[in-house]
């Protein structure tokens, strides 16, 4: 007699349920995802991230130099650009993946703003770098400056030598900023939320470890040849006190945020030795003055590798 009655409460307590989830915020139902099946070793991730870095961006310049010149006229766009422009693309899309794996939720505005800002340095940096091979080509040196290169100081009239050097401040400086900034922030902002109290999700596996070391090296090279030193160390010193305020708290970082923070220490180390090894290299203390001494990789093949061969 009563089974209809208990039918009419289920209904109730199914479309109870229903309207709960729709009108749930977004980081709600994510919240309540147990951690063990939200935290594991992003392999795929890391493993796209540094082998696209490896290829679009170290490898630009050097299919630049490797391919046929006839092959890419100068007045139309290089492979090395192709590659910049595919790189342009895929870091903005892999980086937002990450952030979607964080496993806690993350200020979407400032990852949306970070990716623009990204996207558009990046892309003022492919335009003054393409135009800079080009002069690399033409017998332009980069271990001197704008005003002190054969090809710049004797051009006329003069204030073309002032169109170049915005050239230079638009790929080396203002390019770089929008373009590393965001990159190095939106780290760490998903840095942030790689903590947990799970010893199990505090190791790396065998995968991360095979990835840290060319993962650093990319670093490496990133830090000296976009000459955000400065830049690199905030966001290191930003994660090891993001480390001791959690760790307070009794928490520790998981296997993303551990194999994140070991890359960037690594290549803190990688930088040290760099600088050691050309500390009294007079030609590049000229070209590089200041408190903060980090030469360009690039700078130095021009100087002691390109010019002996």
């Amino acid at each position: 007699m009563d089974t209809q009655p208990k039918m009419q409460l289920r209904k109730r307590r199914g479309n109870a349920l229903h309207r709960t989830k729709q009108n749930s915020p977004p980081g709600a139902l994510k919240e309540n995802v147990p951690q063990r099946n939200r935290q594991h070793f992003h392999v795929d991730l890391w493993f796209c991230l540094t082998l696209q870095n490896w290829i679009l961006d170290f490898g630009r310049p050097i299919v630049m130099i490797i391919l046929p010149l006839e092959w890419f006229p100068l007045n139309k766009p290089s492979a090395g650009d192709y590659f910049h422009m595919a790189y342009n693309v895929i870091t903005p899309f892999l980086m937002l993946k990450l952030i979607e794996r964080s496993p806690r939720e993350l200020p979407r505005s400032a990852v949306y703003l970070c990716i623009i800002t990204f996207v558009m340095g990046a892309s003022i940096h492919l335009v003054g770098d393409s135009i800079n091979h080009r002069l690399i080509l033409s017998g332009y040196q980069l271990h001197l400056s704008v005003r002190e290169n054969p090809i710049i100081r004797d051009l006329k009239p003069a204030s073309l030598i002032d169109s170049f050097e915005l050239l230079y401040y638009y790929d080396e400086q203002l390019g770089h900023l929008m373009w590393y900034m965001p990159f190095f922030i939106i780290l760490f902002i998903y840095f942030t939320g790689c903590f947990t109290e799970a010893e199990e999700q505090k190791k790396i596996p065998t995968s991360g470890w095979l990835l840290l070391g060319p993962s650093a090296l990319y670093y490496w090279y990133l830090v000296t040849e976009g000459q955000i030193t400065e830049l690199f160390l905030l966001t290191f010193l930003a994660m090891v006190s993001m480390v001791i305020y959690q760790q307070r708290k009794g928490f520790s970082p998981d296997s993303n945020g551990l194999f994140l923070f070991c890359s960037f220490s690594v290549t803190v180390f990688l930088v040290a030795l760099w600088v050691v090894y050309l500390w009294n290299d007079p030609v590049l203390r000229n070209k590089y003055p200041g408190l903060i001494y980090v030469p360009e990789p690039w700078s130095y093949y021009t100087l002691h590798i390109k010019n002996n061969h």
